[in-house]
């Protein structure tokens, strides 16, 4: 089975939990992502996310302690 080809500049949100589950310690879930997004993660113009972004919202976002 081939690998699914990504785009770290263009993800759906499913992709964004994959990879994040894939490459950390706890899983993530799409519904993580989406309510990151209602919380004003970045997305493109056509709703999907930047991952280099996305990873700098997750760092503000720590760091204000929410």
């Amino acid at each position: 089975m081939a690998e699914e080809q990504v785009n770290p500049n263009a993800l759906t949100v499913a992709q964004v939990a994959r990879l994040l589950t894939r490459a950390g310690t706890s899983p993530v879930t799409s519904a993580m992502v989406e309510a990151d997004v209602a919380a004003g993660a970045p997305t493109n113009p056509n709703g999907t996310i930047n991952l280099v972004h996305y990873a700098a919202f997750l760092v503000k976002e720590m760091a204000r302690g929410e």
